[in-house]
């Protein structure tokens, strides 16, 4: 089966070994596309464990199960990734779906951030600390000074 994040590679060989946790998503890109194909696969506890330990039991499970659910996927178009430093990358991507027979993109600057060698993502979604708060990523910094440098 051909991986649902376009990488042109087999389910088998690309995400599958990081959704059974046999593999560690090597850089953001991985990750996110990882990501993306659980949401096809509708593998909430992945996208669960794969986001900043800080903010998981700040996140709506059962919106998130409604979400991937509910939604027709149709693709992932990886725009860039751009390496913010060793513990910060941004990736931007279209994840396509189909709405009343229309194809439309929902599209996404994401923050990730690598903590003890394990990349997650920043979710914005969900509460964010204040500019003088400790980072969500654990770093010890301000928030400002971290994560929140980049979240616009």
């Amino acid at each position: 089966m051909p991986c649902p994040c376009q990488s042109h590679q087999a389910y088998g060989d690309c995400c599958q070994p990081f959704h059974l946790g046999h593999q560690t998503p090597q850089t953001a890109e991985q990750l996110m596309r990882s990501r993306y194909c659980a949401y096809t696969l509708k593998n909430i506890p992945y996208i669960v464990a794969t986001t900043v330990p800080s903010q998981q039991l700040l996140l709506d499970v059962d919106a998130m199960t409604q979400w991937a659910e509910s939604t027709q996927w149709a693709g992932l178009e990886v725009l860039s990734h751009r390496p913010l430093g060793k513990l910060h990358s941004l990736v931007e991507f279209n994840a396509f779906f189909i709405e009343e027979d229309e194809c439309k993109a929902h599209h996404e600057h994401s923050l990730f951030v690598n903590i003890h060698d394990k990349w997650y993502f920043v979710d914005p979604t969900v509460s964010l600390p204040t500019q003088k708060q400790p980072c969500v990523c654990g770093s010890g910094k301000k928030f400002k000074h971290c994560c929140g440098a980049y979240l616009a």
